[in-house]
């Protein structure tokens, strides 16, 4: 567990080996501090809940889950600057975690009928993402190209409204394609040829008078697809 604070039993919880671990102190030394709150008053005792958990060797040991209570009586003792940063850090995650219950970010369903309902809104939004993640396991080892025009045209099948002038601006400002007035305008950038996200296609043609001219075209890779694509949905 990585969180400062987690959900146990539909509460906002955290566990006596966090608090070891966060605040540089043996858990040991953590667990006796616990029991003598706990007896000290009645009380406290439901502000934990005894635990285990398996060590690097499978073996069970002891551990307490805390409320946001237990933990601020626990932690009152803890002194100095890191503990007091530590301190405003799992308060603002349990104010968070709160905060996310009342206003539906971790809504458990009371009656069938909700459970049903909430099940049915998840299937809809899983078929509204559909498109988009066939799009990104279909396009990603796709060994087709694209030119910047038809990347544009994917982009806003895919909800964002963009035309190709504006993408091509906008690859030039985030240093996708080279700017500026120069020759290789237009160009992929080192960032993007390393990212494999462009390739460039030449043409060769030859002149009436027996010249060679050769033409370059910057064409998006599959994996620059679906990484343009996914770029962009998250920024809606």
């Amino acid at each position: 567990m990585n969180e400062l604070v987690f959900l146990k039993n539909e509460q906002p919880v955290t566990s006596s080996l966090q608090v070891a671990e966060n605040f540089d102190k043996d858990h040991k030394h953590i667990l006796e501090s616990i029991e003598n709150l706990t007896v000290e008053n009645s009380a406290v005792k439901n502000m934990f809940r005894e635990g285990t958990y398996k060590n690097s060797r499978g073996r069970l040991y002891r551990m307490f889950y805390m409320t946001k209570d237990g933990f601020t009586l626990l932690a009152m003792g803890f002194t100095g600057k890191k503990a007091t940063r530590f301190k405003i850090q799992y308060i603002n995650a349990f104010n968070k975690m709160e905060e996310q219950i009342k206003t539906g970010g971790f809504h458990v369903p009371s009656t069938m009928s909700e459970a049903l309902r909430l099940a049915a809104n998840q299937q809809d939004q899983i078929e509204q993402m559909k498109p988009k993640v066939l799009f990104a396991n279909a396009v990603e080892t796709s060994d087709t190209s694209i030119l910047v025009g038809e990347l544009a045209k994917l982009i806003s099948q895919n909800g964002v409204n963009i035309g190709a002038g504006r993408l091509f601006e906008w690859l030039r400002s985030n240093g996708y394609l080279i700017a500026g007035n120069r020759s290789d305008r237009n160009m992929p950038t080192q960032r993007s040829m390393n990212l494999k996200i462009f390739e460039i296609k030449e043409r060769t043609y030859s002149n009436p008078d027996g010249s060679v001219r050769v033409t370059k075209t910057p064409k998006v890779t599959g994996k620059g697809q679906t990484y343009f694509v996914n770029k962009f949905l998250k920024e809606i």
